[in-house]
């Protein structure tokens, strides 16, 4: 069992480093300067560590890993540029997307080697362009290796918990290949048997735990990192906000925090690195640089208002705007909680590429292939138009797919689904016509629209749209259901209709850096001693999204980057300093 941090609460006035924020990003550099024999302090403005990333599916996307090589899964340099060049077009960012191939293998190594963090090649994963040069259909990604969370001891109350909807039984995770066990239980003995090990595995923990102590997906990533900085003894201050950057000269050499006592300066001997998740929650710079028609929805923590770009363009730091999409996109449904929250569901893999269920606009109409990759879905929605009128949309499907997949929050063999309809969260009627009256569309149109795709889907067809065409829509379908994973009809009443909104994951504009982490002013040259990475730091994909854990991947490979520049122990910052000899 690692060590409670003894710090918390008491820091000190200096540090080597002052990383501020406690995702994946911000850990990951307080976790590798202090690996590095540094003294590290963590800022985290919530009560919890962790992030958007705890929530996350944990994902991280890094071609050419040591460990595809040995699960024996061929990639090579050439096909990552060829399939980055054609999913990443522009030039901007080019020499990022260099450094990333180029260190991102090496960051992991090093994690693995230092730190806490075990990832483990996901086989079949396929990149999100599967027809494009150089793609592959697995390896690639990473995912986290599962955690006990019993090892944090008392530490494990200030891991940010995941998100209800994604586990069981008020607090049991479980991990990608257990969920097809799950939904054969009682059909198969050998998935029985593992489910119910499973839940009686949870209930023990239960007798000791307010939750589950099995972490799995981004909450085992953001564990893994928790466990790396209590073995390395970095101080974690929780509710703390960072009010100012502080500069002696062009140099910055700490910061102002603020919490509940009060204002007080703390130091930074070597530098400052900014990890505060980017801007999803910022009213102003979501009105600044969202496109029109996207609302107000996010599927990241509510705390991510923008902390590391203020400051940081507060001290002359600039942003990069030239980015095809600012944000990385998902289609989210909204619900309240029992609590009284607002919910926000983000359908990432769970049910829109099933086989039973299509997407309508407001006309009731198709728009898009369902079984497109999350961000490839709301830019159809966005293509659809920004005025009101144009901004509703729903997945239709009927009595058996519901019970079969779910949909959205509501899973799949549940008994009764009367809250949600209750709650107007989901629709349901008899009939079409009824269900187009109860969501206001059109009933002639809504009738055709489904009868029309039903003919061809008796046959596994999509005309259409081309849905379950490529390896990567295939691969999020019922690998059970044939001749096509990804359609079936939708005929057996009652039908169902869920509203889905545009919503973001994780901004895609952020801080100027350079191949170090350093963060830059508008003419190009760096702020001495400050870095940048995960969200505050700009996309190095420009807001494209080639593949699953695009953000993890850059997150965690500039992150290791930041570390190791700020200890002086990289090659970057050694051919630095002998520029300045």
């Amino acid at each position: 069992m690692v060590d409670e941090n003894p710090g918390a609460n008491l820091i000190s006035d200096a540090y080597d480093v002052v990383v501020i924020g406690g995702g994946a990003g911000g850990m990951t550099a307080a976790a590798v300067a202090a690996a590095e024999g540094l003294s590290v302090l963590l800022i985290e403005k919530t009560e919890f560590l962790g992030g958007t990333t705890a929530w996350s599916g944990g994902m991280v996307w890094i071609p050419v890993n040591g460990k595809m090589q040995r699960a024996g899964l061929h990639d090579s340099r050439s096909d990552a540029e060829n399939y980055l060049a054609s999913t990443v077009p522009e030039a901007e960012n080019a020499d990022l997307r260099d450094t990333f191939l180029s260190r991102g293998p090496e960051a992991i190594a090093y994690l693995e080697a230092h730190t806490e963090v075990r990832l483990q090649p996901v086989k079949m994963y396929p990149d999100y362009y599967p027809d494009r040069p150089g793609a592959t259909v697995g390896g690639r990604v990473l995912e986290p290796v599962s955690f006990d969370g019993t090892s944090l001891g008392a530490n494990f109350k200030r891991l940010r918990r995941p998100l209800p909807e994604f586990t069981l039984f008020g607090g049991m995770m479980v991990n990608r290949l257990d969920i097809p066990h799950l939904r054969r239980i009682g059909r198969s003995f050998r998935s029985t048997a593992r489910s119910l090990r499973l839940l009686s595995e949870y209930a023990l923990q239960r007798l000791h735990s307010s939750r589950g102590t099995s972490l799995h997906l981004g909450n085992a990533l953001a564990a893994r990192l928790y466990a790396s900085l209590l073995a390395h003894k970095v101080d974690v201050v929780f509710g703390t906000q960072t009010g100012q950057l502080l500069f002696e000269g062009d140099a910055v050499r700490g910061v102002q925090i603020v919490d509940s006592s009060g204002a007080r300066p703390i130091g930074a001997r070597r530098g400052v690195v900014l990890a505060t998740g980017g801007f999803s929650y910022d009213t102003r710079l979501r009105a600044q640089f969202f496109p029109g028609g996207v609302g107000f929805v996010s599927a990241v923590t509510p705390e991510t208002t923008g902390d590391g770009l203020h400051v940081a363009m507060a001290g002359g730091a600039s942003l990069n705007t030239r980015a095809t999409n600012a944000a990385y996109w998902v289609p989210a449904s909204l619900f309240r909680r029992a609590d009284g929250s607002q919910g926000v569901f983000p359908h990432t893999v769970t049910d829109r590429a099933k086989p039973g269920v299509i997407a309508v606009n407001s006309s009731g109409r198709r728009f898009v292939n369902e079984a497109v990759s999350y961000h490839e879905f709301v830019l159809a929605m966005l293509r659809e138009g920004n005025d009101a009128t144009h901004r509703s949309f729903y997945l239709i499907c009927d009595r058996r797919f519901l019970w079969t997949y779910g949909l959205g929050r509501i899973k799949p063999f549940a008994w009764s689904i009367k809250p949600y309809v209750k709650d107007g969260e989901l629709f349901e009627a008899p009939s079409l016509d009824a269900l187009a009256e109860a969501i206001g569309v059109e009933k002639s149109v809504l009738s055709t629209t489904v009868k029309n795709y039903n003919v061809q889907a008796r046959m596994g067809l999509d005309p259409e749209f081309g849905r379950g065409a490529t390896i990567y829509q295939r691969h999020l379908g019922d690998a059970n259901h044939s001749p096509n994973p990804c359609v079936a009809p939708i005929e057996q009443a009652p039908f169902y209709a869920l509203r889905v909104y545009p919503a973001d994951l994780g901004t895609a504009i952020g801080l100027r850096t350079d191949c170090h982490a350093r963060v830059l002013r508008k003419d190009g040259t760096a702020i001495a001693d400050l870095y940048a990475c995960g969200n505050d730091m700009g996309s190095i994909m420009n807001g494209n999204y080639p593949g699953p854990g695009i953000t993890l991947g850059p997150a965690l490979t500039f992150g290791y980057i930041a570390g190791r520049h700020l200890a002086r122990t990289d090659s970057g910052a050694r051919a630095q300093q002998r520029g300045q000899a």
